[in-house]
């Protein structure tokens, strides 16, 4: 892969990282069981983790500071986005913004690991699969919540 379009790839991945954040962070706030709310919050603050990573190998000179970055207003047109505005639009409650966290993180899990193997750069391959790795570990964790919240045994 040629320098210009890792870069582009990573600034790519950092901006799903913050979207990831953004849906958790917002999707929180709209939470009445106090377990769920607490699981999106720790798990917006890992996305933020996350994006942190991919802005410490970014080499563009386009993001002026990771606190700017990360405090610019959401993606509206991000799936995450989208996945949480039509969960308010309809009868907003934690187990569909569960299920929706839950197939977003796997479906980011899934790019992740396909980006790292056409990675040649042993680095920046490492963050895209430490990321994977702790994308899998948020997915385990929504499931976890979604059979809480059924009343289901993990």
């Amino acid at each position: 892969m040629e320098q210009q379009e890792l870069q582009r790839a990573i600034k790519a991945a950092m901006q799903t990282e913050k979207d990831a954040m953004d849906y958790y962070k917002y999707g929180a706030e709209k939470m009445a069981d106090p377990k769920a709310r607490q699981s999106f919050e720790i798990l917006a603050n890992e996305e933020k983790q996350h994006a942190h990573m991919f802005f410490n190998i970014y080499k563009g000179d386009d993001v002026p500071s990771f606190d700017a970055f990360i405090s610019a207003p959401p993606n509206t047109e991000s799936s995450w986005w989208k996945s949480l505005q039509q969960a308010l639009l309809a009868d907003f409650d934690e187990r569909k913004a569960i299920e929706l966290a839950i197939e977003q993180e796997e479906a980011l899990e899934k790019d992740l690991l396909a980006m790292a193997a056409k990675i040649n750069d042993a680095d920046v391959k490492a963050v895209y699969l430490a990321n994977a790795r702790s994308t899998h570990n948020h997915y385990e964790l929504c499931v976890e919540e979604y059979n809480a919240l059924l009343g289901k045994s993990s």
